[in-house]
Protein backbone atom coordinates (compact mmCIF):
# COMPACT_ATOMS: atom_id res chain seq x y z
CA UNK A 1 0.00 0.00 0.00
CA UNK A 2 1.02 3.35 -1.22
CA UNK A 3 1.12 5.48 2.35
CA UNK A 4 1.31 9.56 1.68
CA UNK A 5 3.53 11.16 4.02
CA UNK A 6 5.59 8.39 4.95
CA UNK A 7 9.06 6.93 3.64
CA UNK A 8 8.51 3.21 2.37
CA UNK A 9 10.50 0.53 0.65
CA UNK A 10 8.49 0.52 -2.93
CA UNK A 11 9.01 -2.33 -6.03
CA UNK A 12 9.32 -1.03 -9.11
CA UNK A 13 7.11 -2.64 -11.72
CA UNK A 14 7.55 -0.15 -15.10
CA UNK A 15 10.17 1.00 -16.77
CA UNK A 16 9.38 4.63 -19.37
CA UNK A 17 11.80 6.88 -20.71
CA UNK A 18 10.68 9.74 -17.96
CA UNK A 19 11.02 7.47 -14.73
CA UNK A 20 9.86 4.45 -13.29
CA UNK A 21 6.83 3.50 -11.26
CA UNK A 22 6.90 1.46 -8.04
CA UNK A 23 4.46 -0.33 -6.31
CA UNK A 24 2.22 -3.19 -7.47
CA UNK A 25 -0.28 -4.03 -10.55
CA UNK A 26 -3.14 -2.17 -8.40
CA UNK A 27 -1.14 0.88 -7.34
CA UNK A 28 1.70 2.87 -8.73
CA UNK A 29 3.37 6.08 -8.21
CA UNK A 30 6.05 7.46 -9.94
CA UNK A 31 9.62 8.09 -9.07
CA UNK A 32 11.41 11.08 -11.72
CA UNK A 33 14.04 9.46 -13.85
CA UNK A 34 16.84 11.85 -12.14
CA UNK A 35 16.24 10.25 -9.15
CA UNK A 36 16.07 6.33 -10.19
CA UNK A 37 19.38 4.62 -8.70
CA UNK A 38 22.18 3.78 -11.17
CA UNK A 39 21.48 -0.03 -12.58
CA UNK A 40 17.91 -0.19 -11.19
CA UNK A 41 15.96 -3.05 -12.27
CA UNK A 42 12.31 -4.55 -12.11
CA UNK A 43 11.29 -6.07 -8.96
CA UNK A 44 13.71 -3.99 -6.95
CA UNK A 45 13.03 -2.13 -3.87
CA UNK A 46 13.68 1.36 -3.56
CA UNK A 47 13.23 3.51 -0.24
CA UNK A 48 11.33 7.01 -1.14
CA UNK A 49 9.32 9.13 0.50
CA UNK A 50 5.40 10.00 -0.72
CA UNK A 51 3.83 13.39 -1.50
CA UNK A 52 1.86 15.40 -3.89
CA UNK A 53 3.53 17.55 -6.77
CA UNK A 54 2.32 21.20 -7.90
CA UNK A 55 -0.37 19.23 -9.75
CA UNK A 56 -1.86 17.07 -6.80
CA UNK A 57 -0.28 13.85 -8.38
CA UNK A 58 1.57 11.13 -5.93
CA UNK A 59 4.79 11.04 -6.41
CA UNK A 60 7.83 9.48 -5.48
CA UNK A 61 11.12 10.61 -4.49
CA UNK A 62 14.57 9.65 -2.88
CA UNK A 63 15.36 12.68 -1.12
CA UNK A 64 14.31 12.66 2.90
CA UNK A 65 12.02 15.23 4.36
CA UNK A 66 12.88 17.15 7.22
CA UNK A 67 9.26 16.05 8.79
CA UNK A 68 7.47 12.91 8.00
CA UNK A 69 3.48 12.16 9.33
CA UNK A 70 3.79 11.81 12.90
CA UNK A 71 7.10 13.63 13.68
CA UNK A 72 7.32 17.48 14.78
CA UNK A 73 10.28 19.77 13.30
CA UNK A 74 11.25 23.40 13.03
CA UNK A 75 11.32 24.84 9.34
CA UNK A 76 11.98 27.77 7.94
CA UNK A 77 9.59 29.86 6.29
CA UNK A 78 9.95 30.85 2.52
CA UNK A 79 7.55 32.78 1.63
CA UNK A 80 3.87 33.81 2.12
CA UNK A 81 0.80 34.33 0.20
CA UNK A 82 -3.23 34.95 0.16
CA UNK A 83 -3.76 31.98 2.02
CA UNK A 84 -1.06 30.70 4.06
CA UNK A 85 2.71 30.54 4.12
CA UNK A 86 5.34 27.70 2.62
CA UNK A 87 8.03 25.85 4.35
CA UNK A 88 11.28 24.62 3.13
CA UNK A 89 11.60 20.68 4.21
CA UNK A 90 13.62 19.34 1.78
CA UNK A 91 12.27 19.01 -0.87
CA UNK A 92 11.68 20.88 -4.52
CA UNK A 93 7.66 21.45 -3.80
CA UNK A 94 7.59 23.71 -0.47
CA UNK A 95 5.06 22.42 2.14
CA UNK A 96 1.82 24.30 2.52
CA UNK A 97 1.08 26.22 5.64
CA UNK A 98 -2.78 27.24 6.03
CA UNK A 99 -3.65 30.39 7.72
CA UNK A 100 -5.75 28.39 9.75
CA UNK A 101 -3.20 26.42 10.98
CA UNK A 102 -0.84 29.07 12.65
CA UNK A 103 -1.36 30.17 16.35
CA UNK A 104 0.78 33.35 15.18
CA UNK A 105 1.04 35.11 11.79
CA UNK A 106 4.93 33.47 10.44
CA UNK A 107 6.64 35.97 7.84
CA UNK A 108 9.56 34.68 5.42
CA UNK A 109 12.78 33.93 7.74
CA UNK A 110 11.03 32.97 10.39
CA UNK A 111 11.69 29.26 12.09
CA UNK A 112 8.55 27.81 13.21
CA UNK A 113 7.67 24.24 15.03
CA UNK A 114 5.27 22.53 12.94
CA UNK A 115 3.65 18.84 12.26
CA UNK A 116 2.53 16.82 8.86
CA UNK A 117 -0.62 15.94 8.14
CA UNK A 118 -2.89 15.16 5.85
CA UNK A 119 -5.63 17.41 4.78
CA UNK A 120 -9.62 16.82 3.80
CA UNK A 121 -8.28 17.01 -0.10
CA UNK A 122 -5.57 14.06 0.61
CA UNK A 123 -2.66 17.03 0.43
CA UNK A 124 -0.16 17.11 2.89
CA UNK A 125 0.20 20.61 5.15
CA UNK A 126 1.81 22.21 8.08
CA UNK A 127 -0.03 22.75 11.20
CA UNK A 128 1.36 24.58 14.15
CA UNK A 129 -1.36 23.23 16.74
CA UNK A 130 1.41 20.66 17.23
CA UNK A 131 -0.29 19.49 20.57
CA UNK A 132 -1.37 16.07 19.76
CA UNK A 133 1.70 15.39 17.74
CA UNK A 134 4.20 16.05 21.09
CA UNK A 135 5.06 12.66 23.07
CA UNK A 136 5.33 12.26 27.01
CA UNK A 137 8.47 11.58 28.56
CA UNK A 138 10.43 9.69 31.75
CA UNK A 139 13.46 10.77 30.55
CA UNK A 140 13.24 14.07 33.20
CA UNK A 141 12.29 14.60 37.24
CA UNK A 142 11.70 17.14 39.13
CA UNK A 143 14.47 19.82 39.20
CA UNK A 144 15.57 19.36 36.13
CA UNK A 145 16.56 21.91 33.50
CA UNK A 146 14.93 21.66 30.38
CA UNK A 147 14.10 23.94 27.24
CA UNK A 148 12.00 24.02 24.29
CA UNK A 149 9.01 25.96 22.39
CA UNK A 150 6.61 28.24 23.16
CA UNK A 151 3.94 27.28 20.80
CA UNK A 152 0.39 28.15 22.72
CA UNK A 153 -0.85 30.17 25.05
CA UNK A 154 -4.71 29.78 26.77
CA UNK A 155 -5.52 32.31 29.04
CA UNK A 156 -7.19 29.72 31.93
CA UNK A 157 -4.23 27.57 31.70
CA UNK A 158 -0.87 28.85 30.85
CA UNK A 159 1.65 28.81 28.12
CA UNK A 160 2.46 25.26 26.12
CA UNK A 161 5.95 24.32 25.16
CA UNK A 162 7.57 21.85 23.18
CA UNK A 163 10.34 20.38 25.63
CA UNK A 164 13.24 19.23 23.30
CA UNK A 165 10.38 20.41 20.50
CA UNK A 166 9.58 16.66 21.47
CA UNK A 167 7.71 16.79 24.43
CA UNK A 168 4.62 17.95 25.94
CA UNK A 169 5.24 20.65 29.10
CA UNK A 170 3.28 23.32 30.40
CA UNK A 171 3.87 26.85 32.24
CA UNK A 172 1.42 26.94 34.40
CA UNK A 173 -0.57 30.84 34.16
CA UNK A 174 0.83 31.05 37.68
CA UNK A 175 4.27 30.38 36.81
CA UNK A 176 3.98 33.18 33.57
CA UNK A 177 6.34 35.24 34.93
CA UNK A 178 8.19 37.43 32.81
CA UNK A 179 7.94 38.30 28.94
CA UNK A 180 6.83 34.94 27.33
CA UNK A 181 6.03 34.83 23.24
CA UNK A 182 4.45 32.52 21.16
CA UNK A 183 7.17 31.05 19.13
CA UNK A 184 10.05 31.90 21.49
CA UNK A 185 12.34 29.48 22.23
CA UNK A 186 12.98 29.28 25.85
CA UNK A 187 15.93 28.05 28.04
CA UNK A 188 16.36 27.56 31.76
CA UNK A 189 12.93 26.69 32.50
CA UNK A 190 12.69 24.36 35.77
CA UNK A 191 10.57 20.76 36.03
CA UNK A 192 8.18 21.11 38.92
CA UNK A 193 6.40 17.81 37.92
CA UNK A 194 5.76 15.10 35.90
CA UNK A 195 2.30 13.45 35.04
CA UNK A 196 1.64 9.97 35.21
CA UNK A 197 1.65 9.83 31.15
CA UNK A 198 4.79 12.14 31.27
CA UNK A 199 3.95 15.35 30.66
CA UNK A 200 6.11 18.22 32.55
CA UNK A 201 5.22 21.07 33.96
CA UNK A 202 7.43 23.74 34.32
CA UNK A 203 8.35 27.10 36.17
CA UNK A 204 10.87 30.32 34.47
CA UNK A 205 12.35 30.89 37.20
CA UNK A 206 15.00 28.76 39.80
CA UNK A 207 13.81 27.48 43.22
CA UNK A 208 13.65 30.60 45.27
CA UNK A 209 16.75 30.53 47.31
CA UNK A 210 18.54 30.37 44.14
CA UNK A 211 16.63 32.96 42.17
CA UNK A 212 17.14 35.56 44.88
CA UNK A 213 20.35 36.75 44.26
CA UNK A 214 19.53 37.53 40.21
CA UNK A 215 16.07 38.79 41.50
CA UNK A 216 17.66 41.19 43.53
CA UNK A 217 19.89 42.30 41.06
CA UNK A 218 17.16 43.16 38.79
CA UNK A 219 15.34 45.29 41.52
CA UNK A 220 18.70 47.35 41.97
CA UNK A 221 19.07 47.63 38.17
CA UNK A 222 15.01 48.76 38.04
CA UNK A 223 15.59 51.14 41.19
CA UNK A 224 18.64 53.06 38.48
CA UNK A 225 16.10 52.86 35.73
CA UNK A 226 13.58 55.17 38.09
CA UNK A 227 16.33 57.45 38.95
CA UNK A 228 17.04 55.76 42.45
CA UNK A 229 13.78 55.90 43.85
CA UNK A 230 11.18 52.97 42.96
CA UNK A 231 8.03 54.37 43.49
CA UNK A 232 6.36 51.53 45.01
CA UNK A 233 7.32 49.11 47.93
CA UNK A 234 6.80 45.45 48.82
CA UNK A 235 3.23 46.36 50.18
CA UNK A 236 2.20 46.66 46.33
CA UNK A 237 -0.30 44.72 44.82
CA UNK A 238 1.20 41.26 42.88
CA UNK A 239 -0.15 42.99 39.63
CA UNK A 240 2.29 46.24 40.11
CA UNK A 241 5.11 43.79 41.01
CA UNK A 242 4.49 41.54 37.92
CA UNK A 243 4.30 44.00 35.51
CA UNK A 244 7.24 46.07 36.43
CA UNK A 245 9.67 43.67 37.09
CA UNK A 246 8.15 39.91 35.94
CA UNK A 247 8.05 38.06 39.32
CA UNK A 248 5.88 37.30 41.92
CA UNK A 249 5.34 39.26 45.20
CA UNK A 250 7.00 36.58 47.39
CA UNK A 251 9.97 36.63 45.19
CA UNK A 252 10.29 40.21 45.33
CA UNK A 253 9.68 40.59 48.99
CA UNK A 254 12.50 37.70 49.60
CA UNK A 255 14.78 39.85 47.24
CA UNK A 256 13.86 43.33 48.85
CA UNK A 257 14.95 41.50 52.37
CA UNK A 258 18.39 39.92 51.32
CA UNK A 259 18.87 43.85 49.46
CA UNK A 260 17.96 45.59 53.09
CA UNK A 261 19.97 43.27 55.27
CA UNK A 262 23.09 43.95 52.63
CA UNK A 263 22.36 47.68 53.44
CA UNK A 264 21.85 48.32 50.22
CA UNK A 265 18.04 49.79 49.53
CA UNK A 266 15.94 52.15 51.93
CA UNK A 267 12.05 50.70 52.36
CA UNK A 268 9.42 52.96 53.31
CA UNK A 269 5.22 52.55 52.87
CA UNK A 270 5.70 53.85 49.40
CA UNK A 271 9.03 53.67 48.03
CA UNK A 272 12.26 52.17 47.75
CA UNK A 273 15.20 53.86 47.62
CA UNK A 274 19.05 53.01 46.76
CA UNK A 275 21.19 54.00 50.09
Amino acid sequence: MIKIGEIQDLKIVKRTDFGVYLGDEAEKVLLPRKQVPEDAQIGDDVTVFIYRDSQDRLLATTRTPMLVLGQVARLEVKDTGKIGAFLDWGLEKDLFLPFKEQTYRVRPGDSCLVALYVDKSSRLCATMNVYKYLKGTTQYKRGDMVSGTAYQYIEKFGMYVAVDDMYQGLIPKKECYGVLNVGDTLKGLRVTNVTADGRLELAVREVGYLQRDDDAAKILETIEEFDGVLPFSDKASPEVIKRELGMSKASFKRAVGKLLKEGKIELSDTSIRLK
